[in-house]
């Protein structure tokens, strides 16, 4: 880090929330917001001049996609830390966006001790991650992985023994509709089955 006091910005197109992150700064005495923004293309203009520690940005945005702007962010300086911020705590989401290089990610509502301990957990840790996130993807490590299917098979497995429908599964593994259908084609192929009850007593079996 660069400094003592960290210098923070915060990108996220909520404005009922600008106020909140306005007095939770005032009240932190080693981070500084130096910058609240609606939107990436906003912040670029003035990214220069700021050159903040950590940025925080919702992954959800007016015409922008958050996961991608981290790549920007990186552009601009490839030492900042950056927290994801989202009222989604889904598995993939999570994973999507230390894939794409977040150092953090974090579930709405944000209060004051939460977002202090995230920024102290990025600046002594490097990483910052809510208790919540932290249960999602320990529940999904956790699940049944069966051989004789593929990663996404497995992952489609575990949706479909929840209940999940086709469009819910396409959602959450962010492919269409028709790519979850080849999938289950292939996984009732391979269970030698034609339905999806059927599916699940030969996997209750297994």
């Amino acid at each position: 880090m660069k400094t003592t006091t960290l210098k923070i910005i915060i990108v996220d197109n909520d404005r009922e929330l600008h106020r909140g992150y306005r007095f939770y700064f005032e009240t932190y005495r080693d981070y500084a917001l130096v910058g609240l923004y609606d939107s990436v293309k906003e912040v670029m203009s003035d990214y220069a001049e700021i050159m903040p520690d950590i940025v925080l940005c919702e992954t959800q945005l007016w015409q922008e996609d958050g996961m991608e702007t981290i790549r920007e962010f990186r552009k601009k300086d490839s030492q900042v830390k950056i927290i994801m911020i989202s009222e989604c705590s889904d598995f993939e989401l999570v994973k999507k966006a230390f894939k794409n290089g977040a150092n953090g990610y974090l579930t709405k509502p944000l209060t004051k001790y939460r977002l202090h301990t995230a920024l102290n957990s990025i600046k002594y840790e490097g990483a910052a991650m809510s208790n919540d996130i932290v249960q999602n993807i320990i529940s999904n490590l956790n699940g049944i992985s069966y051989q004789r299917f593929s990663n996404r098979e497995n992952q489609i497995i575990d949706y479909l023994c929840k209940g999940a429908t086709y469009k819910m599964i396409a959602e959450k593994l962010f492919v269409t509709t028709s790519t979850i259908n080849f999938h289950i084609q292939n996984i009732y192929l391979k269970l030698n089955v034609n339905s999806k009850s059927e599916a699940l007593v030969k996997l209750r079996q297994l």
